[in-house]
């Protein structure tokens, strides 16, 4: 009997013991973190690594200019320790849904640290088609996963110092591409104006039937100006986007005889069956998209 007593005590002591020993052994939990579109999920996953848990309320292919936030969101937001979001007037339904949670989460304006641009409806807010103003969204997602989670500072500064090397070299690469190309063959049409800051670094000429927003839809007399313009530049393809209604660019290329080129991802990643499922690989596939279709 003194060794069945025994025995159980031994267990009983085995099992108040494992779930201390399991709970010392624990990894930490993953910060969560709300991104508002895909792209910039994707830059902040770069930096964080497996110290977050990313999730992104607009997803591949996604339209953020015209998105509608579900509950779901909501309660994703209200459980956030930070909210990564571009600002410059791009997620115009954010700051409601925001308000709606009560969310406690900081939130982390990236698009505040770049140089914007004006737009045909006001400020342009597609600055990450400039791979410098990337790489400014690299350094504030750093510096603000440092503060959330100071433990993580040396991961944090490893991973975005990494990156910032990779977007370096895809920059120079963008340059050396498009450089090849004549000044006067890089016009192009595509189907809303997403590619300013992308223009000014890199030298193509964008022309769009669509303002910075998809909200409104081109009028007869937008669509009608961009095939006049196309006809009078001589612009070397129409291309469509992978947020966009693909008819427009269709029916410009129809009536004006220019190429139809491929898909440029503008707004949203690709699914990840796709070129352009990460921020670097969306940017070589649109370069590359330019250059076949360009190239005499």
């Amino acid at each position: 009997m003194t060794t069945r007593r025994a025995f159980l005590a031994l267990l009983a002591a085995a099992a108040v013991a494992a779930p201390a020993f399991a709970q010392t052994e624990k990894l930490p939990e993953k910060m969560p973190i709300v991104a508002s579109f895909s792209i910039l999920g994707d830059l902040v996953s770069q930096v964080g690594g497996d110290r977050v848990s990313v999730t992104t309320l607009v997803g591949p292919d996604g339209d953020a200019h015209v998105y509608q936030p579900t509950t779901a969101d909501a309660r994703r937001i209200a459980q956030a320790k930070l909210i990564f979001v571009n600002g410059l007037g791009f997620e115009g339904w954010l700051e409601r849904l925001i308000a709606a949670a009560k969310s406690k989460g900081t939130i982390v304006t990236l698009g505040k640290g770049v140089t914007a641009r004006p737009g045909e409806e006001g400020t342009d807010p597609h600055a990450w088609q400039d791979v410098a103003n990337a790489k400014i969204y690299v350094a504030e997602i750093r510096d603000a996963l440092t503060a959330a989670d100071p433990a993580g500072a040396e991961s944090y500064k490893a991973r975005a110092d990494a990156y910032l090397a990779k977007l370096d070299a895809l920059d120079a690469e963008i340059v050396e591409t498009l450089d090849a190309i004549p000044r006067d063959r890089r016009r192009v049409v595509s189907t809303h104006d997403a590619f300013g800051y992308f223009s000014a670094r890199y030298g193509v000429e964008f022309i769009a039937p669509q303002g910075v927003s998809t909200e409104a839809e081109a009028s007869a007399r937008d669509i009608a100006r961009i095939i006049q313009a196309v006809r009078q530049n001589k612009v070397g393809a129409v291309f469509l986007e992978n947020v966009a209604d693909p008819r427009l660019a269709k029916r410009i290329a129809a009536e004006t005889g220019a190429r139809m080129g491929g898909t440029l991802y503008s707004d949203a990643l690709s699914g990840p069956q796709e070129d352009g499922a990460n921020y670097i690989d969306m940017m070589r596939h649109n370069v590359r998209e330019l250059a076949k279709a360009l190239t005499p």
